[in-house]
């Protein structure tokens, strides 16, 4: 095989995934900010009947779950989370950018509220969908950018899925 044949990945490829990763980063960081210095804390402000701003602080991962196994603990979990869809970001063909887009959003979200842990010993989180009888778990952009990145994971899978399933027609 000559080396026109088989083309490695090279970072010029990678690069629209990365900017991907640190806008998100940014724009959570940044939202995140207004909500520090310009919203009370725990005071809930409705925005239309069934959306707010609540601004709280989340001492554990996802709907505050093992809070107890502490600052270093969570970090090490994310790190390694965001290690984890590195690795299969890396092993995904250059063919499948719905699948690195999702990726890109799981990452930057993830990194994003890496941020806050290292920083605060928290995440911020600050919107909350309810209604008058009950109310979602309090989240942020950057948990919005994570479930977001995994639906399109999922549904790019599905897709692809689907394509191969399909018999040929020849």
């Amino acid at each position: 095989m000559t080396s026109q044949m088989v083309k490695s990945p090279t970072a010029k490829s990678w690069f629209p995934y990365a900017l991907l990763v640190a806008a998100a980063i940014a724009l959570d960081q940044w939202v995140k900010y207004l909500v520090e210095t310009g919203l009370a804390f725990q005071e809930k402000v409705d925005l239309v009947p069934f959306l707010a701003l609540y601004r709280t602080y989340n001492t554990g991962i996802a709907f505050s779950m093992f809070s107890s196994f502490g600052d270093t603990g969570l970090v090490v979990i994310a790190a390694f989370v965001v290690a984890f869809v590195l690795y299969l970001a890396a092993r995904t063909p250059p063919g499948h950018v719905l699948t690195r887009i999702g990726f890109a959003l799981i990452v930057g979200g993830a990194i994003g509220n890496l941020f806050d842990r290292v920083t605060y010993g928290h995440v911020i989180d600050y919107i909350l969908f309810h209604t008058p009888v009950w109310s979602f778990a309090i989240f942020n952009l950057a948990d919005a950018f994570i479930a977001v990145g995994a639906v399109v994971v999922v549904f790019d899978e599905l897709i692809g899925w689907r394509r191969e399933a399909k018999p040929s027609s020849d």
